[in-house]
């Protein structure tokens, strides 16, 4: 291939249609470099299903109004300089953010409050309800005087330094009074872009970890039903070793199926809740394992916080998630096993239903041939007195026949003809119906 030809020539080489999609995917999400000290709301909010286009046509209207720069047909990220601050929007499969960068004065963590400096997200119609509000103060260790043991609640402190030690991230990953869980992150020497890279992963991390504690109240919403789901199986199991009845197993199956059915519906329902928990959560741990904390005496760290706290609650998830298949499993096999004995039952039933019709058979196969018998000898009799009138007649013009003689030769013959011809006749039906 010479020097002259590239990929970008469609005479040569033709490009796979979601190719750009996939390599802009790898440059999605860029670290933005800050620098201290700033101030970072970072808001997440529902917006599946018809709420994400809202949720965009309002962005659109929102820079449109301020001159701002629109987003991009399609683009999932926006990025835009607000007066002396910076608005980050994504929006995700389930889920939209907006991240505010703001300037930030003084020597005092998380002052002014967070909700006096969230009024410029009034200005953009609310999304969905809000899942994660966050309060992330960047400043220069140099510029504090409080403690950090003064800022959070002591009982639920988790506290680590990155792996370079040039910083240090402190939080009780609890909401204060104005509903924001605060993060104070203290810079000991980060560069710009170091300390934009720790402030994402930081800010996803309470993201995701919120995201993925969502499958708990569906887990625990479900537990009561599969529980009584499991207890009518083992009463349903126990009824099937002692009925009997054909009428008792189609009441039993009817139930067993009604008992799946009921599973089945909150198995679908809670399927992607489930799956999205445990993918967040995976997100959660590489970002812990990015950062890559280190101790500081005294308090735990993020990763042993959470996974003493979030563990439990994602075991629960996945607990309810495994229940759910054995238990569909187990009324499947009570099922089938139902199934079984009623097909047994019922061939059994089929198979005395044509005993029965073969004795109404032969039984009609005997009457039909004690009726031929009797037909036989009636025909008989009328066509052997009939010929008795005729021979009658012909005796009395003259003619030299003996009647009762010839009445008497005559009726072996009218028998063998009359036999004959019944039995033609039933032949030929026989034949017919074959």
């Amino acid at each position: 291939m010479t020097a002259d030809v590239t990929i970008s020539d469609r005479a040569r080489l033709k490009p796979h249609p979601l190719r750009a999609a996939v390599l802009a995917e790898v440059h999605a999400r860029p670290f933005t470099p800050i620098e201290s000290p700033r101030r970072i709301l970072h808001f997440a909010f529902d917006t599946a299903g018809e709420a994400a286009k809202a949720d965009r046509a309002a962005l659109v209207e929102f820079c449109a109004t301020r001159g701002l720069d629109l987003p991009k047909d399609g683009a999932k990220q926006h990025r835009v300089k607000l007066g002396g601050g910076v608005l980050r929007w994504e929006q995700h499969s389930e889920f939209t953010t907006y991240t505010w960068e703001l300037p930030a004065d003084g020597d005092v963590p998380f002052h002014p409050a967070a909700a006096s400096l969230a009024t410029p997200m009034g200005a953009v119609p609310q999304p969905g309800p809000v899942l994660v509000a966050l309060d992330l103060h960047l400043m220069r260790d140099t510029e504090t005087n409080v403690t950090i043991g003064q800022l959070f609640d002591r009982a639920s402190l988790a506290v680590a330094e990155n792996t370079g030690g040039d910083a240090l991230f402190a939080t009780d990953f609890q909401a204060d009074t104005s509903g924001f869980v605060r993060v104070l992150l203290l810079d000991r020497g980060l560069d710009r872009d170091r300390a934009g890279a720790l402030v994402q992963r930081i800010v996803e991390l309470e993201t995701y970890r919120t995201l993925a504690l969502l499958g708990l109240p569906e887990a625990q919403k479900l537990t009561p039903s599969i529980g009584r789901i499991e207890a009518r199986l083992a009463e349903v199991t126990d009824e099937m070793q002692r009925s009997g009845g054909l009428s008792d197993n189609h009441r039993l199956l009817d139930e067993l199926t009604a008992l799946a059915a009921e599973l089945e519906a909150g198995a679908a329902a809670s399927m992607f809740r489930f799956g999205a928990s445990r993918a967040y959560n995976e997100i959660v741990q590489l970002r812990l394992e990015t950062i890559g904390e280190r101790p500081v005496e005294g308090f735990p760290t993020w990763s042993s916080f959470l996974a003493r706290r979030m563990a439990p609650a994602l075991r629960t998830c996945v607990t309810t998630e495994e229940r759910q298949a054995t238990l569909s499993q187990k009324l499947a096999r009570a099922a089938n096993l139902l199934r079984t004995r009623v097909d047994v039952e019922l061939e059994q039933q089929n198979r005395d239903l044509l005993r029965s019709m073969n004795a109404r058979t032969r039984l009609q196969l005997r009457l039909q041939t004690t009726v031929e018998g009797l037909s036989v000898a009636a025909i008989s009799y009328y066509v052997v007195s009939l010929f008795g009138h005729v021979a009658e007649g012909l005796h009395e013009k003259g003619l030299p026949i003996d009647t009762p003689v010839a009445t008497a030769l005559f009726v072996p013959i009218a028998v063998l003809a009359i036999w004959w011809m019944v039995r033609r006749i039933r032949q030929r039906h026989i034949a017919g119906e074959d």
